[in-house]
This record gives C-alpha cells, sequence and structure tokens, in this order.
C-alpha cells in the first residue's frame, strides 16, 4: 500500500475529488494547509504599506491506495490539479506497512 499526499491550490480540489471518484477512490482526508515554494508568495498594500505574503494557502489531500493502482492515481491527480503555472503544488509517494480499519478490525488492503 502507498499513501499519496498532494499539495496544491484549493481551486482545484473539486476536480481532483471527482477525477479520483471516477477511478474508484473514495477515502480521502483533505487538510487546508499554507506553504510556500517557488512561488515564493505575494506582496500586498496595506493602508499604504507594502506587505510581504510567503504563505499561501493550499490544500492537502491525502489517501492509501494498493501499489498497483498507485502510478494511474497520481497521473490523473497531476492532470486534474495542474494549471501550468508556478504554484501548483507536488505529490509525494510513502509506503504504508499496514492499515487497521477500527469500527472491524479489518488490515492491509481489506481496511482500505
Amino acid at each position: 500500500m502507498i499513501k499519496i499526499e498532494c499539495i496544491m491550490r484549493p481551486g482545484k480540489l473539486e476536480n481532483v475529488k471527482e477525477a479520483v471518484n471516477k477511478f474508484g477512490i473514495h477515502g480521502i482526508t483533505v487538510t487546508q494547509v499554507m506553504g510556500c515554494g517557488l512561488q515564493k508568495g505575494r506582496t500586498e498594500v496595506y493602508r499604504g504599506a507594502e506587505y510581504s505574503i510567503n504563505l499561501l494557502p493550499k490544500v492537502k489531500i491525502e489517501m492509501v491506495v494498493p501499489d498497483k493502482d498507485v502510478e494511474e492515481i497520481v497521473k490523473i491527480v497531476a492532470e486534474s490539479a495542474r494549471t501550468g503555472e508556478i504554484g501548483d503544488g507536488k505529490i509525494f509517494t510513502c509506503k504504508i506497512d499496514n492499515v487497521v480499519r477500527i469500527r472491524t478490525g479489518e488490515t492491509g488492503e481489506a481496511a482500505i
């Protein structure tokens, strides 16, 4: 099993949710986060003074999927979240040793 973490623009959340649901992934966790990368924030003016805002609002989606589906899901997420501009985000994957469904006690892929 692999955990996929996606940091992306908040405006692309619905596109990604719809795309992974069509693929058959229904268990996702969404968190509102702040971050910066190549985008390096932006500058705003408030009451005549200029302020640098380094951290921009982003959304983090997390899902655990079977090994066989990882490449396809990463491709789907990347295509759904892409605008072609700096700040589109990143996708991370990492190995998961085990999953336990608390309600039933199921383990492994059956618990996803």
